[in-house]
């Protein structure tokens, strides 16, 4: 693979909380906490995916007062248009400025029944707008007794991959399912374990060159004192973060990672 430099990327991914007023409020709280952090001079991306009703309110403070966080949607529809009440398009997120969307999320999978089929299907139709789509894959406890620890990732990311143009632009996210909201997050050479296979299906589907440009996250119980150890290895590029996004003073804490690892 090329040598390429990956810009570090913490998301957070606000799921169903935080109305538009609130979300603003939290905008405008982390931006400050973070007027000496290390991400304005690029050294860290920072994303933030609110409620779809959020997302024009914090599109606009974005905007209004140049704050640098890149804004994400947390799903899209296959569809580009029509008669599908409730869905919205990735034409719709990217006339709101959003460059990324998740895809496949845990829960979408286990409480919407999205199959890997929906996941490439959606994986498509953000790229054909011009979204990067934040690709999860991830294990139940279940899978990882059955199967170890990589083979339910690395199938259903070759799955979402499948058909998708050689060097497209994309994040993945490794989230092992039985640790999202337990408090017991993998530890950094478990993530690496998955991290790394994951990174090989995109040098297999997408080119060399797209695989080491790729950023690689860890999502699962991510917090300020854990995120360091997960940032220490090779083929972990980021976090994908919940709980603790919503939190100023812990999501600034996480975004802040380089402090704690000598960067």
């Amino acid at each position: 693979m090329a040598a390429v430099t990956r810009t570090p990327l913490i998301a957070g991914n606000w799921k169903m909380n935080l109305d538009h007023q609130q979300a603003i409020a939290l905008v405008q709280k982390l931006d400050w906490a973070l007027k000496d952090a290390k991400h304005e001079n690029g050294s860290v991306e920072v994303a933030l995916f609110p409620p779809f009703t959020d997302l024009r309110s914090v599109q606009t403070l974005i905007a209004a007062d140049k704050i640098s966080f890149a804004l994400g949607a947390q799903d899209l529809s296959v569809h580009d248009s029509g008669a599908y009440t409730g869905e919205i398009s990735g034409q719709f997120l990217a006339k709101l400025d959003c460059r990324y969307v998740i895809i496949g999320h845990s829960e979408r999978r286990q409480y919407h029944d999205e199959t890997d089929a929906v996941v490439a299907a959606k994986t498509k139709a953000a790229l054909r707008h011009g979204l990067v789509p934040v690709i999860c894959v991830g294990e139940t406890a279940e899978d990882l007794e059955k199967h170890g620890a990589s083979a339910v990732p690395v199938a259903q990311l070759e799955a979402a991959l499948e058909g998708v143009a050689p060097g497209a632009d994309i994040v993945v996210a490794y989230e092992p399912v039985w640790a999202i909201g337990s408090g017991q997050a993998a530890t950094p050479e478990q993530a690496q374990q998955v991290c790394a296979p994951l990174r090989a299906v995109v040098a297999d589907k997408l080119g060399a060159d797209a695989a080491a440009a790729t950023r690689v996250l860890y999502g699962g119980s991510v917090g300020a004192s854990n995120i360091a150890g997960f940032m220490r290895e090779p083929d972990v590029d980021g976090a994908l973060v919940g709980g603790a996004s919503l939190k100023v003073d812990d999501f600034a804490a996480i975004i802040r990672f380089q402090k704690h690892i000598g960067v």
